[in-house]
């Protein structure tokens, strides 16, 4: 025997079903007119297709030419011939990361450029032409109103060093 509320739920759910289904056989004759405005209009131009240019194709001969996953003589020996000066005696500045010195500003004495770097202890110091900065014994090569630009000495990871050119920008305020 079907209990009332159940026979009440599937009374309500059998009505709703049989609404959704009328509602699908509704007057689509508005549907039907734009349909077929839509039909009358002339189609547009499809632009063709690009030619396709042919392939060429590509031989490659490794005769001759040294593998890249074996170390050059110049690596292989270590004898790059840059070097960092081990007996140069250290200035304060080296003793900061690049990237935490901030440009704030230049001076001029006596037609001599200097630039002002803030150190991240918030010190304002000093550089000229040759002072070194940063970590990788950074050396400073010029100095203008808006960069100080500085050529590090870094290990290239094979035993050898490279140079590296780097920047110190002016901070903006």
């Amino acid at each position: 025997m079907i209990r009332p509320i159940k026979l009440m739920v599937l009374t309500a759910v059998a009505a709703m079903l049989t609404m959704g289904l009328s509602a699908c056989g509704g007057n689509t004759s508005d549907l039907k007119q734009l349909l077929a405005e839509k039909k009358k209009r002339p189609g547009s131009h499809i632009t063709p297709l690009q030619q396709m240019e042919p392939y060429e194709s590509f031989v490659y001969d490794p005769t001759g030419l040294r593998s890249p996953f074996a170390p050059s003589l110049v690596m292989a020996n270590g004898s790059g011939g840059i070097r960092p000066d081990a007996h140069r005696n250290r200035e304060f500045l080296e003793g900061f990361s690049l990237d935490t010195l901030k440009m704030v500003g230049t001076l001029r004495l006596k037609e001599r450029a200097y630039g002002l770097i803030q150190s991240k202890d918030g010190l304002v110091h000093r550089v000229a032409v040759g002072n070194y900065v940063g970590q990788n014994d950074g050396k400073i090569l010029s100095i203008t109103d808006s960069k100080i630009t500085v050529v590090e000495i870094v290990p290239d990871g094979m035993g050898a060093y490279v140079e590296r050119p780097a920047l110190i920008t002016l901070a903006a305020h």
